[in-house]
């Protein structure tokens, strides 16, 4: 336990000491203090799970050659729990369809640059879209 968690700990408990000391017969003062400790314990285990949460994601991100070598180009939901990404892996894309427990591999492409009018927008048909991609592959 580091000195400052441990300093921050005593000013906590020492409210609760004194009102142990004075008994059954307390005041409204030690009832405020009581609730006043409370809401400052709950202040710091949330302070406390949001940092390790920070750290955890920090921890946990791809770095140097591993952070580019993998990217979500595309993905629809293509029912409940179905969806189809396209997925760029160096010079390639792989179509995947994901459910769930299963990954499977469509279709692999070679790696385009998708113009800002060629992905597909809210509202557009995926599939069509995608046999689109998939006819103009040959012709790169």
């Amino acid at each position: 336990m580091s000195p400052r968690l441990f300093f921050i700990a005593i000013l906590l408990s020492a409210p609760a000491v004194r009102a142990a000391e004075v008994g059954a017969g307390g005041t409204a003062s030690d009832i405020g203090s009581s609730a006043l400790q409370m809401v400052f314990g709950l202040l710091l285990v949330l302070g406390l799970l949001l940092g390790t949460l920070w750290l955890l994601k920090r921890i946990s991100q791809p770095r140097g050659f591993q952070a580019g070598l993998m990217r979500v180009v595309a993905g629809i939901s293509v029912g409940a729990r179905e969806r189809v990404v396209i997925l760029e892996l160096g010079n390639s894309w792989l179509v995947l369809g994901v459910a769930p427990g299963r990954v499977t591999t469509l279709a692999e492409i070679p790696r385009q640059e998708v113009p800002t009018t060629a992905t597909p927008q809210a509202g557009q048909d995926f599939p069509a879209w995608l046999k689109q991609v998939i006819k103009n592959r040959g012709q790169a």
